[in-house]
């Protein structure tokens, strides 16, 4: 017997990626970094966090697999621990399981699932954790989302037998890694500069004071006195022209906002008119007609996308 052969073949180095929102990583760092430095002196893992100042960062475990499942079972008693604070001061009566994201190639969870979702099922009933595999790619990866969630034992085991196919099966061709994006800081236009804010700071936007300053020169306010035929504030140096985009139903809501008052926010910074068409009987998405000059369209494109994104971070849900 091979001395590294323990638990089923399982000592050897392996990699684990962790997907957390801020709050999260916040809690595995601790003060002054002093709970991270003990998962990785009492596990030997090495836990790296990425950088950034992203809605989710990615968290690397690296090590033997005994060192591994050391860090996860304290990721997962730790993560239990800030549910159970979270609940003793709050008057909800059942306690939510815990839950991780794993960051797993797209070529690897084929086995992972196992024919008919036979793997799955069997990874289910033999730790009684969830075990769930995203559907989608992570955006602009080669990456899915698996996410588990159950008491820390349950995750634990669960962990150790995706481990186990990770191994048998390694991942096919190569994978372009997920990484998150920064969050988009909110845009502030304030005498025709464009600000973004960073923190308690208002930084200027070159790009965007750039796009704000042309959407200004051919706003649709005609100045008083003055009247213009046909589109006011287009000339005939900008011809109008349109955009169409298309949004999922359920995100529709965020860029409409209340009563319309993001949508109207959105028309008047730009200065672009605006269409959204009724949803189609059975369609779940919606058409966004955008009209105006080269300018205009970029800029409510922009805050459009900015919305979105806003949004999609801020729900924390795959």
């Amino acid at each position: 017997m091979d001395p590294k052969v323990t638990e089923g073949g399982l000592n050897v180095t392996l990699t684990i990626r962790l997907l957390m929102h801020g709050k999260e990583v916040g809690s595995i760092i601790g003060k002054k970094g002093e709970t991270v430095k003990k998962m990785r002196e009492e596990s030997g893992a090495r836990i790296n966090i990425s950088e950034g100042n992203c809605p989710e960062r990615i968290v690397t475990i690296t090590g033997p697999t005994d060192a591994i499942f050391k860090a996860f079972a304290m990721i997962a008693f730790k993560f239990e621990e800030d549910i159970d604070n979270s609940m003793s001061n709050s008057t909800a009566t059942s306690k939510p399981p815990v839950t991780l994201r794993l960051v797993v190639p797209a070529s690897q969870c084929g086995s992972l699932i196992g024919k008919g979702g036979s793997k799955i099922k069997e990874i289910r009933e033999s730790t009684g954790a969830q075990v769930q595999v995203a559907g989608d790619m992570l955006p602009n990866s080669t990456e899915r989302a698996v996410t588990i969630s159950g008491m820390p034992d349950a995750i634990i085991q669960c962990v150790k037998q995706i481990c186990v196919v990770m191994l048998e099966s390694p991942p096919k061709g190569a994978t372009i890694p997920y990484r998150p994006k920064p969050a988009s800081a909110p845009v502030i236009f304030a005498g025709g500069q464009a600000y973004t804010i960073q923190g308690q700071y208002a930084i200027p936007h070159p790009d965007l004071t750039k796009l704000h300053q042309l959407a200004m020169q051919h706003t649709p306010f005609t100045p008083l006195g003055q009247t213009t035929p046909g589109f006011p504030g287009l000339d005939a140096n900008s011809p109008a022209s349109t955009h169409e985009l298309t949004i999922p139903n359920d995100l529709i809501g965020c860029i409409i906002g209340r009563q319309g008052s993001k949508i109207n926010e959105i028309r008047q910074m730009s200065g672009a008119q605006i269409k959204i068409a009724n949803a189609a009987e059975g369609s779940t998405e919606r058409q966004i007609t955008i009209t105006g000059s080269p300018a205009n369209i970029s800029l409510a494109q922009y805050l459009i996308n900015a919305r979105l994104t806003s949004e999609v971070s801020g729900m924390g849900t795959l």
